[in-house]
């Protein structure tokens, strides 16, 4: 299992596209954080980063699904897939290699972000004036919601050998999770948006970026990425 995750990571890496991909990643944030009118931390006149947190989830929809999008369907168009399939590995532990290479990949995005947070606490009246706990707060939702989104992409992967198809289908089930349930909530009433509200992944982000992490959103998190992991599992399965 570990030849398999080192290898998602080196074929990740050794590919020009990731860093276009990760580049893109990278400046978008830039552009949002310090440079658009309306979301610049300088044209607020206050050390914070709400932009980051408020805007990074929607550019995660489309980083995941391109680095989730090769892992499945390509193996299966360049027909390695067979090779992967008759090896000693079980199909959960090619499930769980390709998850960890992903969730490695999503570190390695995020991780240069840190320099906002840094930027920021310097840039402050008083240096280090910034809510630091609402900060990593929403730093470990923020983490969560790639997670989560790494596991819609994997599971997209999995339907189809076309890279393009997994792409949309990972997008799109992503979209729905952070945004399209939460606005099906609103034209909902009673128990049913409240049900819809809480099944909503922006919902639980949004709590967690207020600084105080419960356990009700680590379980949804956890549970919503288990789910596509097995489904992932099952579709794998379905293969022999």
């Amino acid at each position: 299992m570990y030849s398999l995750f080192i290898k998602e990571v080196n074929a990740f890496f050794s590919n020009l596209s990731a860093y276009l991909i990760t580049s893109i990643f990278l400046i978008s944030l830039g552009l949002i954080v310090w440079v658009f009118p309306g979301t610049s931390v300088l044209d607020y006149g206050y050390a914070d980063l709400d932009p980051l947190f408020s805007y990074t989830p929607f550019v995660f929809i489309f980083l995941l699904p391109a680095i989730t999008m090769r892992m499945v369907a390509e193996e299966r168009k360049t027909g390695t897939w067979e090779l992967l399939k008759t090896s000693p590995l079980k199909n959960y532990q090619i499930v769980i290699a390709k998850y960890l290479a992903a969730l490695v990949l999503l570190f390695f995005s995020l991780i240069p972000t840190l320099v906002y947070y840094f930027s920021i606490v310097q840039l402050g009246d008083t240096i280090g004036n910034i809510d630091s706990a609402g900060f990593f707060g929403a730093y470990i939702g923020l983490f969560l919601v790639g997670a989560l989104f790494a596991a819609v992409g994997l599971f997209s992967s999995c339907i189809t050998s076309n890279q393009i198809v997994s792409f949309v289908v990972a997008v799109f089930l992503s979209f729905l999770l952070y945004g399209g349930i939460s606005a099906l909530a609103v034209v909902a009433s009673g128990d049913l948006a409240v049900l819809l509200a809480g099944l909503g992944t922006d919902f639980h982000y949004e709590q967690m970026g207020r600084g105080v992490i419960v356990s009700e959103n680590i379980y949804y998190f956890m549970g919503m990425i288990l789910s596509f992991l097995v489904c992932s599992w099952i579709l794998i399965d379905r293969d022999e």
